[in-house]
This record gives C-alpha cells, sequence and structure tokens, in this order.
C-alpha cells in the first residue's frame, strides 16, 4: 500500500616486494597445477585495495591489488581452469558439475576478498553465462559464496574492458593498434589509439567452443584443421572490410590461448616471442603432422591447455588470414585489469557510464534541462526514503539517477508509447560500463515512469529485485510528475515520511492550491498506484 496524504506542511600469481620475507605470505599449491596461489595477511581491508572476477568460459581469474598515488600495484593473481563453456549441455544450460566446479572455484577466491568493500570489487562473466539459460540461477549461488554482486557484461562492453586493461600495459604511443583476445566463448577484436577504443567487436568463437566442435577426439588432422580456420574466417567477414579499411599500426594479443601461441614459437626458435604469420604456418604443419593433443606436452604445452590449443590456434589464424595481421605481439593485460582501471575511474568520478548517459542524450536528442529537473526531484526525494525502503545503495541512486535523465529517450521514436520505445532501446543497445542486469533495471525505471503501473513493467527485472525495482520506479513517477509542467521549477520543499508499504507526503503551504493540474495528477496517479496495491490518498491542504 502507498498513501500519499498532501498536507500543509529523501592461480597465477605476482608476489608482492619484500613479500617472500613476510611470515603472513605462504604459497600454496593445490592439485594438479591447477591452482597456484600466494596468499598473505587477508586482514588488510585499506579502501586502497581494489579486486576483479573475471568468470571465463574456460578459466576464471582473480587479481588483487593495491591503488598508491593512483597507480595500480598488482599484489596477487589467481586462475583455475574452470571451463564452463564445457559444462553446457544440449539445452545450453549449465550442468550441475559445472556450477560446482565454478562454486568451488570462487570460494577459493572469496577468502581473499573477505573484508573488501563492495565498490572496491567487480565481479563479471562473460560468453558462458550469456548463453547459459540458467545463468540467473547461478549467479545467486555465486553472490552467495562471494559476498559480492556478479554481473554479465555484454560482448562489446567485455571488448572496452579487454582494450582498457592491455591499453595500461603498453607504451603510450600515439598509432592505432588491433587488440585480439580469444576467450573460452568468445573473440574480441578491438581497434584503438592510446587508452580510447575506436572500434570494438566480440565474435561468437571460442576455443571451448571450437574446441568441442573440431578436435573433440583429441586428435588434429588437416581436415579438422582447415574447417576450423574456415570457420573462423567466415566469422570474421562481418568486420573483415571494416577494419581493413581503418587500418592500424600494431597488433596485440591477450589472454592465455596468444599466450600460449607466442610461448610456443619462442620455444621452437621460430621467433623471438612474437606471433608471425611465418610462423603460425610453420606452427600449423607441426601441429598436423603432431596429430594428437597429448603430443602437445613436447612443445612445452601445459596439461590444462592441450585440448584447447588447436582450437584457439584456428581462430587466431583465421584472424591472420581475415585481417592480414603479419606480426602481433603479447600484452599480459586483460579483461580482469581492465576492471581494476574501470574501478579506478569510476571513484575518481571518471566513470565511463556517465560519458555513456551523455551520448544517449545527445544521440536521442534528449531534453537535458527537462531530465535534470526530473533527477533533482526524484533524487529529493529519494535521500529521504532510502534508508527506510532499504534502496540507499550507491548503485540505487545510480540507476535512479541515469533512468531520470533519459526518461524522454524513447520520443526519437514515436510520442506514442514512448516509455516503452525508451525502455526497449535501454536493454537492447550496447552501452560502455554497464551491466546486462544494470541496462535491464534502467529499462524497467523508464518502462514505468508514466501511465498504467502494472505488472507488465516488471517484465525484464530480477524476480528478487522487483520490491526495490518498485520503490525506484515510485521516487522517478513522482519526480516527473511534479515536473510535469516542465517550466524547470525547483522542487518544492516537500516532506516524505516513508513506511514499509506507505509514504506520507507534505507540501509547503498553498503550493498545491497555486497549481491545480498538478493536483489533478496527483489524483490520476491514484488509479495508476492502485494496480499495484499502492494505495494514494490526496488531501489538499485546504481540507
Amino acid at each position: 500500500m502507498l498513501s500519499l496524504i498532501v498536507g500543509q506542511n529523501r592461480a597465477e600469481h605476482v608476489i608482492p616486494e619484500g613479500a617472500e620475507h613476510h611470515s603472513q605470505y605462504t604459497s600454496q599449491v593445490q592439485d594438479k597445477g591447477k591452482y597456484r596461489s600466494v596468499t598473505g595477511d587477508t586482514s588488510d581491508t585499506s579502501p586502497e585495495l581494489l579486486a576483479a572476477i573475471d568468470m571465463g568460459s574456460n578459466s576464471f581469474h582473480m587479481v588483487v591489488a593495491r591503488l598508491v598515488h593512483g597507480e595500480i600495484r598488482t599484489l596477487e593473481k589467481m586462475g583455475e581452469k574452470v571451463q564452463l563453456g564445457a559444462g553446457l549441455d544440449e539445452q545450453n544450460r549449465l550442468t550441475e558439475e559445472a556450477q560446482q566446479r565454478a562454486l568451488d572455484c570462487l570460494s577459493r577466491f572469496a577468502q581473499r576478498l573477505r573484508g573488501m568493500p563492495r565498490e572496491m570489487v567487480q565481479v563479471v562473466g562473460t560468453n558462458a553465462l550469456r548463453v547459459a539459460r540458467n545463468s540467473h540461477a547461478f549467479i545467486q549461488r555465486a553472490e552467495d559464496v562471494l559476498g559480492y554482486p556478479v554481473e554479465i557484461i555484454a560482448g562489446r562492453e567485455e571488448a572496452r574492458l579487454i582494450y582498457l586493461g592491455v591499453s595500461h600495459t603498453l607504451s603510450d604511443d600515439s598509432g592505432r593498434r588491433l587488440v585480439v583476445d580469444i576467450g573460452g566463448g568468445s573473440t574480441e577484436f578491438i581497434i584503438g589509439q592510446r587508452f580510447e577504443p575506436q572500434e570494438m567487436e566480440s565474435l561468437h568463437m571460442g576455443c571451448v567452443s571450437f574446441r568441442n566442435r573440431y578436435f573433440s577426439d583429441g586428435k588434429i588432422s588437416r581436415k579438422q584443421m582447415d574447417r576450423a580456420i574456415t570457420h573462423a574466417e567466415q566469422e570474421l567477414l562481418n568486420i573483415r572490410q571494416r577494419y581493413r579499411n581503418i587500418g592500424w599500426q600494431s597488433s596485440v594479443g591477450s589472454s592465455g590461448s596468444i599466450k600460449a601461441i607466442a610461448s610456443v614459437l619462442a620455444t621452437l626458435k621460430v621467433t623471438d616471442g612474437h606471433i608471425t604469420m611465418e610462423g603460425m604456418e610453420e606452427l600449423r604443419k607441426r601441429l598436423v603432422s603432431m596429430g594428437k593433443t597429448e603430443k602437445l606436452a613436447d612443445l612445452g604445452v601445459k596439461d590444462d591447455r592441450q585440448s584447447i590449443f588447436p582450437a584457439g590456434f584456428a581462430i587466431l589464424m583465421g584472424a591472420f588470414r581475415s585481417l592480414g595481421i603479419e606480426n602481433m605481439a603479447f600484452a599480459d593485460g586483460a579483461l580482469r585489469e581492465g576492471l581494476l582501471y574501470d574501478i579506478v575511474g569510476r571513484i575518481h568520478h571518471e566513470d565511463v557510464r556517465d560519458r555513456t548517459i551523455q551520448a544517449l542524450q545527445e544521440r536521442y536528442h534528449v531534453d537535458r534541462e527537462h531530465g535534470a529537473a526530473v533527477e533533482h526531484t526524484a533524487l529529493a526525494a529519494w535521500q529521504q526514503v532510502a534508508q527506510t525502503w532499504g534502496i540507499d545503495t550507491p548503485e540505487d541512486e545510480d540507476v535512479l539517477r541515469w533512468a531520470c535523465r533519459l526518461h524522454e529517450i524513447g520520443l526519437t521514436i514515436a510520442h506514442s508509447q514512448y516509455h516503452k520505445h525508451g525502455a526497449y532501446l535501454l536493454r537492447y543497445s550496447d552501452l560502455p560500463g554497464f551491466s546486462q542486469q544494470f541496462q535491464r533495471e534502467l529499462a524497467t525505471l523508464v518502462r514505468g515512469h508514466r501511465r498504467k503501473f502494472s505488472s507488465s513493467v516488471f517484465d525484464v527485472a530480477d524476480k528478487e529485485e522487483i520490491p526495490r525495482l518498485r520503490y525506484l520506479v515510485v521516487l522517478i513517477r513522482l519526480g516527473v510528475l511534479l515536473q510535469h509542467p516542465r517550466n524547470h521549477e525547483p522542487a518544492p520543499d516537500f516532506v516524505l515520511e516513508p513506511g514499509q508499504n506507505g509514504l506520507t507526503i507534505r507540501f509547503p503551504e498553498q503550493w498545491l492550491a497555486q497549481r491545480p493540474l498538478t493536483l489533478a495528477d496527483l489524483k490520476n496517479e491514484q488509479d495508476y498506484l492502485s494496480r499495484q496495491d499502492f494505495e494514494l490518498r490526496v488531501e489538499p491542504a485546504e481540507g
């Protein structure tokens, strides 16, 4: 019930310098070499500590770092070959066995995260969780284990973060660079300059999916290798001409598959550690002549990478051929490092999401002054009710703030049902910096900001988030309603008294008497809110 009363009166590890002499640092090695860690004193909860977890389709990675004078210094890295993507059944559902492997890994990561501030930790899932039909249920279990929220990011957002991580590990040159990252379920291609990506694509091919399709029996035949390479070239057809037309001065590879290829070429003394077209052709002949993945140990390929090595090679060879790559270096930075730099940007008020919102306002010709007025009014209300209603997190404030700025984005398409058009744009657009869940929440608030307030407003929302989002929708509706005249008048000095199922609002004396249309809007809102079992009672001060 909402009672609105208008009366008279808001894996692999880098050991920190000197840590080997610290009594609280120990080395732990677990079975089969899958997990090697150097763990430190987890009681340190300094706000300068940052952490990022990348739940990839093949491997899970965590990096813990410290922010010192604006610079990120890595304390430790962990990695495990979870092979979540290999745990997808014929219905694209994660098997219980795969989920348990993942949860076991996350439980080990969780110990290192304990006590760290929520805003200093980012945990993301990529392609396997994007395609898994039961990813939502798994994420709930993962959040219970970690104690931190888990977000699924879109392919282009993954590409943006990869470029961010790679670019911070390279020299600050002025030329364009191509970055390629081969993951377990997807491969990202980015062209950028310095720290800014210019073109980003995520293609649905990865070393786990290609392994399952072309090398599942452990054999490496000429026919299967040629088919895999051709498949990769076919996937690249959509971006080939555009990327070649833009061009680049250097190319860089990141993540495990490309690192392993570079290492093998160096071991064979074919190259000095760079990956060349000539070296790729030589390695292709060697792989086919060896015939079996189990023989890759002779090339120095680790046991847990042997089964996916030919698949990663085929994808990279397809990229070399399709895009005309002649030489590629390897960079240590990847998605998890990009997440760290993204955290730093947010805490230093250089949030890429703010730039995304501004770009959307420009692209869709949003009335910024009106959006700002709605935002100011809705946030004035939020500040008074947030704690009582349990919507007092920075994420709650952000989603309300940005939804207010974009609530009229759908007007570019049509005035009729523009709130529905706006919700569609926000849900399905590629929005740098935003997770898929955050986009759904933005879409929900924009969808519910006007007209009917029915259950369909929450169709795209996660079920357990609906009570929270219902409160936020009420607030954006209040902001829009009080700014309906579009005269950008400052919000009245109203006072809210929230209860668990109700809200009392008191305006300054005579304020509503001078605004009969606003009073009429409030009365109409009574009917709209009643559809969600909210009772709205309007009592003008004049009695």
